[in-house]
C-alpha cells in the first residue's frame, strides 16, 4: 500500500482540479428517492439480464471500485445496504465518464438510472447521471481490524460504521429497545419527564460525581448520578405513574460493563411495592424481547438466556448459603469479618455487618447469576433510600435484577418516613465527611419534600446500556455506546499553565465554637500550617532564598497567600471538608486531641474509638486553586 500522506496528497490534487472545472465537490442538496435495500428487495425477483425502464437515485459512500475501460462497476452504501452501479462510457458521454477517473473509494456519491439484474443475478442501477456529494479526502482502511490501534473503533466511530456495516446494526437495535421501552411504559400509564442534569445537590446512588461550576452563581454544580430525588419530589407534587430515560454520569473508571456516562431508566410508581416492580420490570424485559428480537430467548457467548417471566427470586442471604455455602446467621460479626482474608476482599472504610454481606455476595455470587434473577432484601446499612422490609428486621425492601452476572437494576420499597429518612442521611453524609467518596449526601430540600408527605410507592432504575450488550451479544459497554469516555491520546495535564500553578491559596479556619483562648488559636494555626507545610513540600516554594544588597540569603516563604477566617462549629467543619474532598483540594485537620496530646499513638487511641461526630474540630486548613478555594470559603468572615 502506498504512503498515506501521498494518497491524501492525491486527492487533495483531484479536488482540485474539479474545482478548477467548474463542480462543486461539496453542494448544498441532493434528491435520494430510493435507500438500496428497498431496491434490492423490490427487484429481487427479476431475472438475470432482466431490465427495466424503473428509475432511482440513489446516494451514498463509494465502497467499491472496479474500473474496465469504457465500463466501471462501483459498490455505494447507504444508511440500509449497498447496492451496484454500472458506468458506461455510451451511456454517460467521454466528458462525464472521465470524471469517474476523479472519484476514489469513500467519496461521496449521488446516482440515478434504471435497474436491472446482472449476469450473476445482482441487482444494479445502470447510471444515466452522476453528482459528487462529498470528496473523501483520506484513505478508509483496507481492512479495518488490521489497525495496530484496537481502540480507533471507539476513538473514530465514523470510521467504524463506515467499515463495518454490523456496527450500525447494533446501534438500530439499540433505537429499536429504547422506543419498545417507551412504548411499553406509555401503555402501562406512565409519563416520561426530564429531570435536571445541573444540580446544586447530587443524590439517589452511592457514587463520585463529577463537580463543575456555574460562573453565573460564583458556586460548584454536579452533574446527576441518578434521578430518583427529584422523581419522588414529583410524586409528592401529585404525579403517579413517572420515568426519565436519559444520560446519567458518575466520575468512575471504565470497564466491559461500566461508562463514566451511561443510559438509564428509572421508574417511580406511586401506591405499589418492590414486589409490584419487579413484574412491571419482568414484563417490560418481555415486551422489548419480543417487540425487538421476536423471542424472549437470547443466545449471549455460550448462554441462552430466556427473559420469559416468572425471574426467579433469592434474597441475599440465600444466594450466599446458595453459592457459597455461608450462612451468615451463624457468624458472629468478628467471624463475618474475618472472611475478608479468607477471600481477599479488600475494603477501605468503616465495616459493619450489612456492609460486609453485600461485599461477600458481591465476590462470591455475583458471577455465578447467569439466568434473570432478582436478588432480594438487602441489608439495611447499605440501603438508605429504602423501606424495612415489613417482616424481616436488619433487612430493606429492596431487589437487584441479575442477568449474565451483571446487575443490570435497582429497585425499593421507597423510604417514605421523613424522619427516618432524614436520620439514615445524616448517617450517609458522616460516612461522606469521613473520607466516603461514594456515601449518599444529605439533601435537606429532598427531606422538605417529604415532609409534605410522599405516598407509598416504589422505584426501579436499570441501565439501557446493559440490556443493549445482552440484546445484541455485545462484548464491550463501549460497543453499544456511539461515542463511549475514551481518555485522549494526548491527555491535557490539569494545571499545566504557570499562572495557574502561581495563582495558589490556603484558608485556615478557626472553629468558634470551641471559644479558643489566643495561645490555643495560634496552636492550632501553627499545626495546621506545619502538617500542611509538611506534607506539600517544597513545591510551595518559587525558590529557596532571596539574597540582600550584600549577598545575605534570607529563607523565602511560600509563594502563596495564606488567610485566616472562622466557621461556626464541628458541622459545617465536616461539611466543607466533604467539599473540598469533592473538589481534589489539599486539606489539613486540626482535633482537640491533637492539642491536649503531643503522643501520636495516644491520639490515635482516643480518635479510634470515638465516632466522627465526637471528635472536636479547633480548626481546618484549605488549599488549591485561588479561585476554587475563594468560592468555597466565600461565606466565612476573616478572623478577628
Amino acid at each position: 500500500m502506498q504512503d498515506e500522506n501521498v494518497l491524501i496528497k492525491e486527492r487533495w490534487q483531484k479536488l482540485a482540479e474539479i474545482k478548477e472545472a467548474g463542480i462543486n465537490p461539496f453542494p448544498y442538496t441532493y434528491e435520494q428517492t430510493h435507500h438500496a435495500e428497498m431496491l434490492k428487495q423490490k427487484y429481487a425477483k427479476l431475472s438475470p439480464e432482466e431490465k427495466t425502464k424503473d428509475k432511482a437515485s440513489v446516494a451514498g459512500r463509494i465502497i467499491a471500485l472496479r474500473r474496465m475501460g469504457k465500463a466501471t462497476f462501483m459498490h455505494l452504501l447507504d444508511q440500509t445496504e449497498k447496492i451496484q452501479l454500472y458506468f458506461r462510457q455510451e451511456d454517460l458521454g467521454e466528458e462525464k465518464y472521465a470524471f469517474l477517473k476523479k472519484l476514489d473509494l469513500g467519496d461521496i456519491l449521488g446516482c440515478s438510472g434504471t435497474l436491472f439484474k446482472t449476469k450473476t443475478g445482482e441487482v444494479t442501477i445502470a447510471v444515466s447521471a452522476i453528482q459528487l456529494l462529498a470528496k473523501c479526502l483520506r484513505p478508509l482502511p483496507e481492512k479495518f481490524h488490521g489497525l495496530k490501534d484496537q481502540e480507533i473503533r471507539y476513538r473514530q466511530r465514523y470510521l467504524d460504521l463506515i467499515v463495518n456495516p454490523e456496527v450500525k446494526k447494533v446501534f438500530e437495535i439499540r433505537a429499536k429497545i429504547i422506543k419498545a421501552i417507551r412504548n411499553f411504559l406509555d401503555q402501562k400509564g406512565f409519563m416520561e419527564v426530564q429531570t435536571p442534569i445541573l444540580q446544586t445537590q447530587y443524590g439517589g446512588a452511592n457514587a463520585r460525581p463529577f463537580v463543575t461550576k456555574i460562573n453565573a452563581w460564583n458556586m460548584p454544580m454536579y452533574l446527576r448520578i441518578a434521578y430518583e430525588l427529584h422523581l419522588k419530589r414529583l410524586l409528592v407534587g401529585g404525579f403517579e405513574k413517572i420515568y426519565d430515560l436519559s444520560s446519567c454520569f458518575r466520575n468512575e473508571g471504565s470497564d466491559h460493563t461500566h461508562n463514566p456516562e451511561f443510559s438509564m431508566i428509572e421508574i417511580q410508581w406511586a401506591y405499589a411495592d418492590y414486589n409490584d416492580m419487579m413484574k412491571l420490570t419482568e414484563d417490560a424485559f418481555v415486551f422489548v424481547a419480543k417487540e425487538v428480537l421476536g423471542t424472549t430467548k437470547i443466545t449471549y457467548k455460550d448462554h441462552v438466556i430466556d427473559l420469559k417471566a416468572p425471574w426467579k427470586r433469592m434474597t441475599m442471604k440465600e444466594a450466599l448459603k446458595t453459592f457459597a455455602n455461608i450462612d451468615v446467621d451463624q457468624y458472629s460479626d468478628k467471624e463475618l469479618f474475618d472472611l475478608r482474608i479468607t477471600y481477599n476482599i479488600d475494603y477501605k472504610g468503616d465495616l459493619n455487618r450489612g456492609t460486609m454481606i453485600a461485599l461477600l455476595f458481591e465476590e462470591l455470587c455475583e458471577d455465578k447469576l447467569i439466568q434473570p434473577t432478582h436478588i432480594i432484601d438487602h441489608p439495611q446499612e447499605i440501603s438508605p433510600l429504602a423501606k424495612p422490609h415489613r417482616k424481616n428486621p436488619g433487612v430493606v425492601e429492596r431487589v437487584e435484577p441479575f442477568i449474565l452476572g451483571w446487575e443490570f437494576g435497582n429497585g425499593y420499597s421507597e423510604l417514605t418516613d421523613p424522619e427516618l429518612q432524614k436520620r439514615l442521611l445524616e448517617e450517609q453524609a458522616e460516612k461522606g465527611r469521613g473520607g466516603n467518596e461514594e456515601a449518599h449526601p444529605m439533601d435537606e430540600d429532598y427531606i422538605n419534600a417529604l415532609e409534605y408527605g410522599l405516598p407509598p410507592n416504589a422505584g426501579m432504575a436499570f441501565g439501557i446500556d446493559r440490556m443493549v450488550m445482552l440484546f445484541t451479544n455485545s462484548e464491550s459497554i463501549r460497543d453499544v455506546i456511539l461515542f463511549p469516555t475514551m481518555k485522549p491520546e494526548k491527555a491535557p495535564m490539569l494545571f499545566e499553565s504557570k499562572k495557574e500553578k502561581e495563582t495558589m491559596l490556603s484558608v485556615a479556619l478557626i472553629n468558634k465554637s470551641m471559644k479558643l483562648e489566643p495561645w490555643q488559636q495560634m496552636n492550632t494555626i501553627a499545626h495546621l500550617t506545619a502538617a500542611f507545610g509538611a506534607r506539600t513540600g517544597r513545591e510551595l516554594f518559587y525558590k529557596d532564598t532571596i539574597k540582600t544588597a550584600e549577598g545575605y540569603d534570607i529563607k523565602l516563604n511560600t509563594a502563596h497567600a495564606i488567610m485566616i477566617k472562622e466557621i461556626d462549629s464541628h458541622h459545617a467543619c465536616l461539611e466543607l471538608l466533604k467539599k473540598a474532598r469533592e473538589l481534589d483540594l489539599e486539606v489539613a485537620e486540626f482535633t482537640k486531641e491533637m492539642m491536649e496530646s503531643s503522643d501520636d499513638a495516644k491520639i490515635e487511641k482516643i480518635t479510634k474509638n470515638k465516632k466522627l461526630s465526637e471528635i472536636e474540630y479547633l480548626g481546618i486548613l484549605i488549599y488549591g486553586k485561588k479561585k476554587v478555594v475563594e468560592i468555597l470559603t466565600q461565606q466565612y468572615k476573616l478572623f478577628t
